[in-house]
């Protein structure tokens, strides 16, 4: 099996200001496409030929685990957004936002905290598990809430290379002005 790229389901401009135009460029066309290439270079010829992205990530370690995670992390960081995005999530999975945090503005603190409070390049994840709960998951570099057996919903990426440009260090900046982009249905298919 060979990955691509998904089509971005946006024009590259269509998320300013959140997201600047220079800042998709690269950091999807650039670094996204980058992991892509690494890993179709790394499974030829392997057991991973095969194999679905989720698995591959839950199987692999090192530099293909590396650039498996970002693959499917940056296709689940792109296909969040919509230049119509924003409010809150409705349905079920409004439901379990607030059966497990309370209420939607408490879900936003909870996880605007542990994006900004990464240490370092990573991700803050909504993730859940089999039964449904919801819970917020960081993980370090490219990992990915799959390797915790918890589906990944939404993920913020706080590398610096996705709002630098837009934000330089202001990271809280950045997270808080991802929610007026967010497809909340979208999310709630993963859901």
């Amino acid at each position: 099996m060979k990955f691509e790229l998904p089509k971005l389901p946006y024009e590259v401009s269509a998320l300013e200001p959140v997201i600047g135009r220079q800042t998709v460029e690269l950091h999807y066309g650039k670094h996204f496409q980058t992991y892509i290439t690494n890993l179709n270079n790394l499974i030829a010829g392997t057991k991973y030929e095969n194999m679905e992205l989720v698995d591959i990530v839950k199987d692999s370690e090192g530099p293909l685990f590396n650039n498996a995670g970002q693959a499917l992390n940056h296709n689940i960081y792109f296909l969040s957004f919509s230049p119509d995005g924003g409010g809150e999530p409705t349905g079920k999975l409004a439901e379990a936002i607030k059966k497990d945090f309370g209420d939607f503005e408490n879900f936003k603190k909870e996880f605007n905290a542990a994006a900004v409070s990464v240490f370092g390049s990573g991700w803050a994840w909504l993730a859940k598990d089999a039964s449904g709960k919801l819970s917020i998951v960081k993980e370090p570099n490219g990992g990915n809430p799959v390797t915790k057996g918890l589906v990944p919903l939404l993920g913020f990426d706080v590398w610096e290379h996705a709002y630098y440009l837009d934000y330089q260090n202001r990271r809280p900046d950045h997270v808080n002005a991802l929610w007026n982009i967010i497809d909340w249905r979208a999310v709630e298919s993963r859901y």
